[in-house]
């Protein structure tokens, strides 16, 4: 990175010293456990600071990424040469009025679904085993099961690549299949705003272990991955499709498609981004040729 000392100094106007890591790991903080180092790891705690973070990068012509708590990231092995801001963890405040919770986006939804269970509010439950933020989730117009965002979600309050802060109401998010007009701006999320309904606390428990049990029975969750790795496709399911072309279990290095669940691309142990991708690519390529599908990637790659 051009200029980084005179950038750091310029941070430290506004960041602490322990808001600030250079050339950190990011496979320390992915679920994949895969990634080289980032240039500089800032991990703001106001929205004042991510403000003033994009300005100075924009200022200085500098790339940064918005970092959640990476569950849905592969990072490349030669790391990222740029600003990553970690909004999880940090922007993490919640509040419950009514049948309404304003969270931050840097809070885990499991939280989020934790304070809807503990006030019988339901229509969260769905949420509850997805390892993401909420910030995340809207991005992406997260779901599982029987819920997505788009079924709960009131408003959320955004930040433009200028550092302005807007207020998006439902209507305005273009939600749609792991897609919305945040992530095709390029917005930041910074607060969320959930409607739910009053339900049974019996009830909302019991969906939430069922949930949480069919995800340890289905899903290879003792490996290092970063979920579903392709999105749904029109009329099909990938991880069947993978099944059915005889990829259970087919590996690439230290990368291996799921025996127990082939949508899933796992680490195994000492996976590469090019281990990854090899075998991402394959799985495309075969998927394409024996059954004219095109699968598309859920997981994100930072720097593209």
């Amino acid at each position: 990175m051009d200029n980084k000392q005179l950038i750091l100094k310029m941070l430290k106007n506004f960041l602490q010293e322990e808001q600030i890591k250079v050339d950190e790991p990011i496979s320390k903080h992915t679920t994949f456990k895969i990634g080289g180092k980032a240039s500089l790891w800032l991990t703001p705690q106001n929205f004042e600071q991510i403000s003033d973070i994009i300005k100075l990068c924009n200022n200085m012509n500098v790339d940064y990424y918005i970092f959640g708590n990476g569950s849905n990231i592969l990072a490349k092995d030669e790391g990222y040469d740029g600003v990553i801001i970690q909004i999880f963890n940090n922007l993490n405040k919640i509040n419950l009025e009514g049948n309404t919770i304003t969270a931050q986006a840097g809070i885990l939804l499991s939280k989020v679904a934790k304070l809807a269970e503990l006030n019988s509010l339901c229509g969260f439950e769905f949420a509850y085993g997805i390892p993401g933020t909420v910030g995340g989730a809207v991005v992406m117009n997260a779901g599982a099961y029987d819920g997505e965002i788009k079924n709960v979600i009131k408003s959320t309050k955004v930040m433009d690549r200028q550092g302005n802060i807007l207020v998006l109401l439902k209507d305005d998010l273009e939600l749609g299949y792991r897609t919305s007009i945040i992530l095709k701006k390029n917005y930041i999320v910074l607060e969320v705003t959930l409607e739910l309904q009053s339900g049974n606390k019996d009830e909302i428990i019991a969906k939430m272990r069922d949930f949480t049990k069919k995800r340890k029975d289905k899903q290879p969750l003792e490996y290092p991955s970063a979920g579903s790795t392709f999105k749904r496709p029109e009329g099909h399911f990938a991880g069947k499709l993978i099944m059915d072309s005889g990829l259970s279990g087919f590996s690439i290095g230290g990368a291996q498609v799921s025996p127990k669940h082939c949508g899933f691309v796992i680490n195994t142990g000492g996976a590469t981004y090019k281990d990854i991708m090899d075998l991402v690519n394959y799985i495309q390529t075969s998927i394409k040729d024996k059954y004219e599908v095109n699968l598309e990637l859920e997981v994100k790659i930072i720097g593209e």
